[in-house]
């Protein structure tokens, strides 16, 4: 048996700073790397901890995704403020030694922005880069892996370098489990009326599987700080009931999209740009075929509760943070169709995992293929280029049987989606004084490479939805900084199908500003409204004028209030393809005149990759052609909107 060591003085931190879960996944692999490397291993987001702390470690890890205009994600503001504090003394964090892998989008002007931010403060604050910080791109074929593997391999080599272990102390192997972090028990009048004594962390650990566990010393959990009041207002939890669910695209187009529409009961404030994320539920079908596979027919409707591995060994009756709020009543089936994504893209660290539960040699040694970094191009090829989900390489690996306690710990966690918030003005209020919310929403459903249909989780599960349900959702400040100072502003709104969603919120708003404006100065405020209101300009594309020129009717009303121009590139509707780029070289007169002679804004909304880019590169090309600019005049003069705030882009 392995010497265990002595490990107080390794003592590890990992932060992570996430909107949509990836940060939040790269700090769980750095964390199991350092309990590997014997560090007493902390994960938690940045906003759980003082700067202060940092100082109580030998090493800080940190994993941060950049949002909106090159800002940090919301559990990373607080602690980013408080490191811009003037009183901080300049060698605060002297003795600190860190690093950074930022998650980016290059499709955005300001691609990982935040980690760059963020590693700047760190070192004018003292702190030591101890390893060259990395950056990972969602643009790349293969994703932000194709940078962070290779970096965290060498991230431990430096490690153990700079931190060696004791003499008779190796690094525990991936082929040895971690405990899990947290671990699912019948709850006590379940398992005493079902003769089970699951509690009891001796009936656990008979199990073989659980008894492969390596020993790792755990830290004590860190005291997470709460937010302050502007943190809290920044997300708001809410239920809200489905009111419409129409499909707006003929039913003989390739895509389905829907315009779907919520209330909720009270007064909650929004501005064109925000977001709601739904949080949606597996499939029933998909939740009863993970059931049958790992053989947890018997207990899945019987009442269950989530542990953190330190009071499970103790006993203690304490419910883990994946339960919390949904401890009463909580049934595996209710765990796996609400918590648990069953249709994620599996990690690495999944196949690591999983290759211990199944006794099946040729398949655990496929699935240790799978976690071997040499095999980066067959793990793509396997996972990322077929969509391939982790209940079909669970139905692919069949002997693999997961103990139903290690659930939580095994599946990644079922994340809400954003949705760009569609209404605004008067749009946002029902008759009944209850708040109102539209969504553009195109389903998800395609067939990949190898011929198999995909469906999106959470648009699938809005599909499926009839008016009168009721829904989870989160109410979220968006990153396009719409402020009603900037209504007599000109703009151009740039936003290709679905994109569309936000600029329309933008429109409806502006109207509404318009009307406050007129009456505040007394008279007809339809009549007075088209001249208190700067140039509102739309590029809109899609496929084909009569079956994705969504809105179009809306647009000619609003027309008639607003001074609004509408220009439609659609795609397929003649020889040549055209695009929202192709209408901004086609209108490089007009908008040279919004971005430049009146110094406008731009909004650019959409799917993120080629769009984005090959807009900026169309908005330098206006500039050039119609301001007499050299190439690179033009390039400085988008660089400078940006500074200013005038080019904003939200991309997905």
């Amino acid at each position: 048996m392995d010497k265990e060591p002595v490990a107080e003085h390794r003592r590890a931190l990992v932060l992570y700073g996430s909107e949509t879960g990836n940060a939040q996944d790269i700090a769980d692999e750095m964390g199991r790397m350092t309990e590997r490397l014997h560090f007493l291993t902390n994960v938690v987001h940045l906003d759980a901890v003082e700067p202060s702390i940092l100082l109580n470690y030998s090493v800080i890890l940190i994993s941060i995704s950049t949002t909106g205009q090159g800002d940090l994600p919301n559990n990373a503001r607080r602690f980013w403020s408080k490191l811009l504090r003037k009183k901080l003394p300049r060698t605060c964090l002297r003795n600190v030694h860190f690093t950074i892998f930022g998650l980016g989008d290059s499709s955005y002007p300001k691609y990982n922005f935040a980690a760059r931010k963020l590693q700047r403060r760190f070192s004018q604050l003292g702190a030591e880069e101890v390893f060259l910080c990395g950056e990972g791109d969602e643009q790349h074929s293969e994703g932000y892996e194709s940078t962070f593997i290779p970096w965290l391999n060498s991230l431990r080599d430096h490690l153990l370098m700079h931190y060696p272990l004791e003499d008779g102390v190796e690094p525990i192997p991936s082929s040895r489990l971690l405990p899990p972090k947290v671990i699912l028990v019948l709850d006590k009048q379940e398992s005493s009326s079902n003769g089970w004594s699951a509690l009891s962390s001796e009936s656990f650990s008979k199990d073989p599987m659980i008894m492969k566990e390596a020993s790792v010393p755990r830290a004590p959990p860190l005291t997470v700080h709460g937010r302050g009041k502007q943190e809290i207002s920044s997300v708001v939890e809410l239920q809200a009931t489905l009111e419409c669910n129409q499909r707006i695209t003929p039913d003989d187009h390739w895509q389905d999209v829907r315009h779907i529409s919520f209330s909720t009961c009270g007064s909650y404030s929004y501005a064109p740009g925000d977001i709601l994320t739904i949080s949606p539920k597996n499939a029933s079908e998909d939740v009863d075929q993970i059931i049958d596979l790992m053989g947890w027919n018997e207990i899945a409707t019987w009442q269950i509760k989530t542990l953190s591995h330190a009071e499970f060994i103790s006993e203690d009756p304490g419910v883990s943070t994946i339960g919390e709020g949904h401890s009463y009543g909580l049934t595996l089936r209710t765990l796996l169709t609400d918590h648990i994504d069953l249709n994620a893209i599996p990690r690495r660290s999944f196949f690591s995992l999983i290759a211990n539960f199944t006794t099946d040699n040729f398949q655990k040694e496929r699935l240790l293929e799978f976690t071997d970094p040499t095999f980066t191009d067959e793990l793509y090829d396997y996972t990322t280029r077929p969509r391939r989900s982790i209940l079909e390489v669970l139905q692919e690996f069949d002997t693999v049987k997961i103990p139903w306690q290690w659930a939580a710990a095994a599946f990644p966690k079922l994340r809400g989606r954003q949705f760009s918030i569609a209404s605004g003005g008067e749009l946002k209020y029902s008759e009944n004084d209850s708040t109102r919310f539209e969504l553009l929403v195109a389903i998800v459903k395609y067939k990949t490479v190898i011929k198999k249909v995909r469906q999106g989780v959470c648009t699938r599960y809005l599909a499926g939805l009839l008016p009168g349900t009721l829904l989870r959702m989160s109410l979220q400040r968006g990153d396009l900084g719409i402020v009603k100072s900037d209504s007599n502003r000109p703009i151009l709104m740039i936003g290709p199908g679905t994109g569309v969603a936000p600029m329309r919120s933008l429109i409806w708003e502006r109207l509404h500003w318009a009307h406050l404006l007129s009456n505040s100065i007394n008279g007809a405020a339809a009549q007075k409204s088209r001249y208190i209101l700067g140039k509102t300009v739309l590029l809109y594309g899609c496929r084909n004028y009569n079956a994705d020129f969504f809105f179009s009717d809306e647009w000619n009303h609003l027309k008639k209030k607003i001074p609004l121009q509408v220009f439609t590139a659609c795609s397929r509707d003649q020889k040549e393809k055209r695009y929202v780029q192709d209408l901004i070289k086609e209108q490089g007169k007009l908008v040279y005149e919004l971005l430049h002679e009146t110094t406008g804004i731009v909004y650019v909304c959409g799917s993120s990759g080629k769009m984005p880019l090959a807009v900026r590169e169309s908005l330098i090309e206006a500039f050039q052609q119609n301001g007499s600019m050299e190439r690179d005049h033009a390039e400085t003069y988008l660089a400078l909107m940006e500074k200013e705030g005038r080019y904003k882009q939200e991309t997905w």
